[in-house]
């Protein structure tokens, strides 16, 4: 072998070399963590999610604490399907709590599909009847199941897992439907989330003196200009807002009036009409949001 072959051989044999150790260094160097707290929340089996699904016009939140789930209303009546096959596309098979939060097409319409599909330990409603072809299949289909359902209390508390339930309203159905709503707030560590169902500036001024800071509000009634009043909102003084609403719909929610007073106390808002379905997920000290489309409206 001449000189010069050996040199080749060796030149080669350093430079396999740098690179092997150059290799072994990059491995075993730290991985940079994003400095935005939301994106860098550990996320792990314990943490708890709250899915905003994007049902169109309509209204349906999945809250899901470890292997068990609450259910807060099922959009319009065309959703069900659509839902029922994406619950258990997720894998489950029974939720611990249903909740109607009033006995309006747009939230409970796809609720006879959830009964019909699911085990549930316990489905609650408004003390509100009306006569309508929705209303009586959910009436049908807890029957059919022998599921009785219950009118929570003022106050009442229940827990999903580690997330403490506190229900703030219920009301009988002789005022306007919209606030017969269930109102009930969410606490799973130092993290609230308050879920207004359809409530109006009536129902807001009813619990305004009661404990409703919350992280994450769900804006009542879409977005409407009979919702979220200033005096609410600066009681509830929430970091996020969602709002459920449909595409182009006729009613023009959610209302100028309504973005504005978000806007201006620069809470950071997501729409299901543009957002999609919108993930909360929280290790009970920081939140993380998440938006996906789920295509789950049945328009």
């Amino acid at each position: 072998m001449s000189k010069r072959d050996l040199k080749k051989i060796i030149t080669s044999l350093i430079i396999l070399t740098v690179i092997g150790i150059s290799t072994v260094l990059t491995s075993l160097k730290p991985t940079t963590s994003s400095n935005n707290t939301q994106e860098s929340i550990k996320v792990d089996a314990d943490a708890l999610k709250v899915y905003f699904l994007d049902v169109g016009q309509a209204d349906s939140i999945l809250i899901q604490d470890q292997n068990e789930f609450m259910l807060i209303d099922a959009g319009n009546n065309e959703d069900g399907e659509n839902l029922v096959e994406y619950f258990k596309s997720l894998g489950i098979t029974k939720f611990k709590y249903v909740i109607g939060t009033h006995p309006h097409e747009d939230h409970i319409g796809g609720m006879d599909d959830i009964i019909n599909n699911f085990d549930i330990e316990k489905y609650y409603m408004p003390d509100a009847i009306t006569t309508t072809r929705t209303f009586e299949s959910v009436l049908d289909a807890l029957s059919n199941k022998n599921l009785q359902f219950d009118v929570p209390e003022e106050d009442e508390v229940v827990t999903l897992n580690n997330a403490t339930i506190k229900f703030l309203h219920s009301e009988d159905g002789k005022s306007d439907l919209n606030d017969t709503s269930i109102v009930l707030r969410m606490t799973y560590g130092s993290k609230k989330f308050l879920f207004t169902g359809d409530a109006t500036s009536n129902i807001e001024k009813k619990i305004i003196n009661k404990d409703i800071s919350s992280d994450v509000l769900k804006v009542g009634h879409h977005g409407s200009q009979y919702s979220t009043t200033e005096d609410f909102l600066d009681k509830v003084n929430p970091k996020y807002a969602i709002i459920s609403v449909g595409k182009n719909n006729t009613y023009n929610h959610p209302r100028e009036e309504t973005l504005n007073k978000l806007e201006k106390r620069n809470i950071k808002l997501y729409r299901t009409d543009k957002d999609g379905t919108i993930i909360a997920t929280t290790n009970g000290e920081e939140i993380k949001f998440e938006t996906t489309k789920t295509d789950l409206d049945g328009e």
